[in-house]
């Protein structure tokens, strides 16, 4: 199959969170599998990542770039308002090469990348399946605006496609809900790598580097610092639950203004601010570091559709503490770590349990070996590809 990935956000530009990895290592797979697959998506600022260690060439379109077999297209930004960029050269890539693709699959919503393809998709007769990401119902942040784009620009993009797939349960349900037809709904969770390469981060650098001791219990929060992801609740029940040892690591790329600050000032009302440590955006290698060093994984957020960076501490052999909230819970509870209410009190009493009870701690981290196989991209994509084909199927009229 000639598959094209269209996404707002790809590689270098992690900052922009777990999507740039989902959709990277689904594309690396479906290539390995003898897939031909393109990446389209918005440049964000080429010019300043030094860091990407990417070959870009010039193409008619913008920039091109290929890792691992995988064609990534770089459409230059002429206006952007927070994630939602203006690419002109969207329509003549359309025109010009949209034809080549058998599939086409959108990541996420509230964008103009996603209408723009869609609309030559359907001039083509080239199905789609659309991934929301858990964004199809608006919960924080303009709000009125991403109805309006439901009504407008979003309207014709979401009804025609052929599949939209949801990333766990509680995203079908609520897909489901919302009045998405059942028959088109399907559920494929996000992956991890099963974390073949631990053995080149070996248990202590991260501690060693922030004076964290061996004997000392190492809990670990890692996402975007905005409000609903709750790690202010975090600081206040790891005062309790570790009155005089251990360390807290908040990490993680600050999401809203001024969030950062109000942190910090949490963990100092708190009487713990020398105890944890603000590591900030943690990608790659050093991201690798801090799972290896870690006893706990938290996050009690408010709504997570996945929750991508859960599944990574599971892959670490990590017993976590997460959220109702989270879509990952049926993979999670009592299997790997525990469910609680977002609250002080029921954090604080289940990082004391886990950090005192023994026998519990390493009945999870067994139960971590199980789950990460369930999550291997290798499985997962074999799911997918088999969605792709159904999709083709259904166009060429075979049932």
């Amino acid at each position: 199959m000639r598959i094209l990935k269209a996404v707002q956000a790809y590689y270098p530009f992690r900052e922009m969170g777990g999507p740039i990895v989902k959709v990277r290592a689904l594309a690396r797979a479906l290539t390995q599998r003898g897939h031909d697959v393109s990446v389209l998506t918005a440049d964000l600022g080429l010019a300043g990542r030094e860091d990407a260690g990417m070959r870009l060439e010039r193409c008619s379109w913008g920039w091109r770039a290929e890792q691992d077999g995988v064609e990534a297209i770089y459409l230059p930004t002429l206006a952007h308002y927070r994630a939602m960029t203006f690419n002109p050269h969207v329509i003549r890539f359309c025109r010009s090469s949209l034809r080549a693709f058998d599939v086409v699959h959108f990541y996420g919503l509230y964008d103009l990348l996603g209408p723009a393809v869609s609309f030559f998709c359907r001039r083509h007769g080239i199905p789609y399946v659309i991934e929301p990401m858990g964004m199809n119902r608006p919960i924080e942040r303009n709000i009125p605006l991403k109805r309006l784009w439901h009504r407008s620009v979003g309207g014709a993009f979401w009804q025609n496609a052929a599949k939209v797939v949801a990333t766990s349960e509680l995203e079908q349900r609520e897909l489901i809900e919302d009045r998405v037809s059942p028959l088109k709904v399907v559920v494929r969770h996000n992956g991890v790598d099963l974390a073949s390469d631990r053995a080149k981060f070996p248990r202590g650098s991260f501690r060693t580097k922030h004076g964290v001791s061996m004997n000392e219990p190492l809990v670990l929060f890692l996402s975007r610092l905005i409000p609903r992801k709750g790690a202010d609740i975090l600081i206040q029940a790891f005062s309790k639950a570790c009155p005089e040892s251990g360390h807290l690591v908040i990490a993680g790329p600050e999401g809203e203004p001024d969030y950062l600050a109000f942190l910090k000032k949490c963990a100092l009302d708190s009487g713990v601010n020398h105890r944890v440590i603000f590591a900030g955006p943690l990608y790659e290698d050093e991201k690798k570091a801090v799972l290896a060093d870690a006893d706990l994984f938290v996050l009690p957020s408010r709504y997570e559709n996945f929750a991508n960076v859960i599944a990574e501490a599971i892959a670490y052999d990590i017993p976590v503490i997460i959220s109702p909230f989270c879509g990952i819970r049926p993979l999670v509870e009592e299997r790997a770590g525990l469910v609680v209410n977002p609250d002080t009190d029921s954090l604080s009493s289940a990082l004391h349990r886990l950090i005192h009870d023994k026998s519990l701690y390493r009945q999870f981290q067994e139960g971590c070996k199980a789950v990460a196989a369930e999550l291997s991209w290798d499985h997962l994509t074999q799911k997918m590809e088999r969605y792709y084909v159904e999709v083709l199927a259904s166009q060429n009229g075979i049932h």
